[in-house]
């Protein structure tokens, strides 16, 4: 399947509808979104917008913008997201994420 750039959430794999809830209440609806933001800054705003979020909700964006099962992710490019979320926790870059890009 072929995604949209403007396509919802709820249309992408790996994101259920909890993550769907935690991601609009931080104001991430779209997968252009969700591209424009990667997904460790996405992963953070979620986290400040105060939903009780796991890291398992970072393996699924992830996964979301890869193509990739999240436990692929967790267990493949773990320590990648994590280093990123460190530096975007630290005040670096908000656009980092670890193997995707927006085209």
């Amino acid at each position: 399947m072929k995604m949209q750039r403007d396509e919802p959430l709820a249309e992408i794999p790996n994101l259920g509808p909890k993550s769907q809830q935690m991601l609009a209440l931080a104001g991430v609806t779209t997968l252009a979104q969700l591209r424009a933001l990667g997904s460790v800054a996405t992963y953070a705003r979620a986290k400040r917008a105060g939903g009780n979020v796991s890291l398992n909700l970072l393996w699924a964006l992830e996964g979301a913008l890869t193509g990739l099962p999240w436990q692929t992710v967790a267990r493949e490019h773990r320590t990648s997201l994590l280093l990123a979320l460190e530096e975007c926790q630290r005040g670096a870059s908000p656009s980092l994420h670890s193997t995707s890009k927006a085209p």
